[in-house]
């Protein structure tokens, strides 16, 4: 029995409600959790479970458009939902910190990353600038961060996803807090970039005492990471249970059905082999550079028409950088991009309206790719309107038969905004703007790492139904291997910009490996909470792999 002298956080009865349809709705209905020092609780359950909700609660905050409206929240004595808002806002960043899981979203574009890290430790007069900066560089080391001396005074988009989260979570350690809420801090992560950061979090709980409340739709990761886990449903409790019990012998049927998601897996379809078979997509002895920093090395893979191509690499590997030139977005320094075996020109401004209809993107973030302010007929419509000159009734009917394709009621969903609209049906949005242009090739960057694996499973199978009916190409970036083997066809595996193997799926995941692959395959947490720890043994802390600095 751990003494209620060292509970850190109590909340008993927390009841939230939301603004919908000019009336006040409770979403969360009367959860309890108690957290000590040095804990970490896991929070699991789908998309509108109230996860996020609830873990920014624990800070005594709600979200626009939600409101706290019963129950009590004391952290260290102190009664949140009675406390000034003065007296919250010192709390939060010094004793109580946050981990978003938009990192992109969350730092300012317009300020150098160690700028904004050392803003609330000088902020709390805890450090001084120097002090503070040399304490981030120390974070940044600890986080395997690479050039963890240089990196933070780079700008957020200088850096790729997985590096600025992990700068995210060096930036809430930075004032050392009691408690930290994780937020899925690991979903833009590749899975050895993952492993550095798991096992970074998990030093820092544990050599400050920090208590933690992670919030993951990934149930290997919360296997590694939480002492006990909380299981929520529609805003209320289901289960709760020491890790090892919850993994061995959950109770409800719900949490079992969570153990048992991600069944979907489609058989691998071969590239055709007839005579003038031709790729939908060429890329060609490709080079890249950011300024005079070459991030690309003798890029070449073809993408057949009606097949997925998916693309895995660790964090600045040049996943995404390939799709910048394939997009036209960042001209090749070397190389050609090719599309029907046509060449086309590097710089997108230089294409033809057809040639960029025929290639559309779906982004990984749908809170950041969806103007928040524009409805979400309009958001479909735009594409269909610019490339094949739709408007009036019949852009409208094409808007209906889009919301329709992805499974989305246009009764209901047309005149609606994205900040009414769950993650997964964000993400469906996203979808049904790609097809707006009628496209025959389709990026897909990392798509699902941000949903829950009910939702997840729930596009894959969308996305495999829009490329039968209409014989899409995609290029899938993933850093998700579950996600390469529910729907490839082939696998291109990258490292610092070069392209290491290739081949067909049931191919590249049958052994031998080339080392890089197989380091990869290896790093895909398991259900087990002493995964994380034997792997970091086997391997020793020195032998993880780091992102390379593109």
């Amino acid at each position: 029995m751990v003494p209620k002298k060292d509970v850190l956080l109590e909340v008993k009865d927390l009841r939230i409600e939301g603004y919908s349809d000019e009336q006040w709705i409770e979403i969360v209905h009367g959860v309890d959790l108690t957290l000590h020092k040095g804990e970490v609780l896991g929070l699991i359950g789908e998309s509108g479970a109230g996860k996020s909700t609830i873990g920014l609660a624990a800070m005594g905050f709600a979200r626009d458009g939600c409101r706290i409206s019963g129950g009590s929240i004391e952290f260290d004595g102190m009664e949140l939902t009675t406390t000034p808002e003065g007296d919250l806002r010192a709390l939060r960043g010094s004793r109580i910190a946050y981990v978003a899981q938009s990192a992109a979203a969350s730092f300012n574009p317009a300020h150098r990353i160690i700028d904004q890290h050392t803003e609330a430790p000088i902020q709390y007069r805890i450090q001084k600038r120097v002090e503070a900066q040399e304490d981030a560089m120390e974070l940044y080391h600890r986080l395997r961060l690479p050039n963890p001396d240089e990196i933070g005074f780079r700008y957020p988009h200088q850096v790729s996803g997985g590096q600025l989260q992990r700068a995210m979570t060096a930036m809430a350690m930075a004032c050392r807090p009691d408690l930290i809420i994780f937020d899925e801090p690991t979903t833009a992560l590749d899975v050895t970039t993952q492993i550095e950061v798991l096992a970074a979090i998990r030093d820092i709980v544990d050599q400050f005492n920090t208590a933690a409340i992670y919030i993951t739709h990934d149930l290997a990761v919360v296997a590694q990471m939480a002492d006990t886990i909380k299981v929520l449903l529609k805003g209320e409790e289901v289960e709760e249970a020491p890790t090892e019990q919850m993994l061995d012998a959950p109770s409800e049927d719900y949490t079992k059905s969570l153990w048992a998601v991600r069944s979907f897996k489609r058989p691998q379809k071969e590239r055709p082999t007839e005579a003038g078979s031709i790729p939908i997509v060429s890329v060609k002895n490709v080079d890249a550079a950011y300024g005079k920093i070459k991030v690309l090395d003798d890029v070449s893979f073809d993408i057949y028409p009606g097949m997925t191509v998916a693309v895995v690499g660790e964090s600045g590997s040049g996943k995404s950088t390939t799709a910048r030139c394939i997009t036209g977005l960042l001209p090749p320094t070397k190389g050609e991009i090719q599309f029907n075996g046509e060449s086309l020109p590097p710089r997108y401004q230089d294409r033809t309206k057809d040639q960029l209809r025929q290639a559309q993107m779906i982004y990984q973030m749908a809170d950041t790719a969806l103007n928040p302010k524009i409805k979400i007929s309009e958001i479909i419509g735009r594409p269909a309107q610019f490339y094949r000159g739709v408007r009036g009734a019949e852009l409208k009917n094409r808007v209906d038969e889009l919301l329709d394709l992805i499974e989305l009621d246009p009764a209901k969903f047309y005149n609606r905004y994205p900040p009414e609209l769950s993650g997964g049906q964000k993400q469906r949005v996203g979808i049904a703007r790609a097809l707006a242009a009628d496209p025959s090739f389709i990026i897909c960057d990392e798509v699902t790492s941000a949903l829950d694996q009910l939702v997840a499973e729930g596009i894959l199978k969308l996305l495999d139904k829009l490329q039968e009916d209409f014989n899409l190409a995609y290029m899938f970036i993933t850093h998700d291997l579950a996600t390469v083997r529910s729907i490839a066809d082939e696998v291109v595996v990258m490292q610092r910009g070069k392209v290491v193997e290739q081949g067909a799926k049931d191919e590249m995941f049958t052994p031998p490996h080339h080392p890089y692959t197989d380091l990869l395959l290896s790093s895909v947490p398991e259900m087990d909470p002493n995964w994380l720890t034997t792997l970091l043994e086997e391997r020793g802390t020195d032998s993880i792999g780091e992102a390379a600095n593109v």
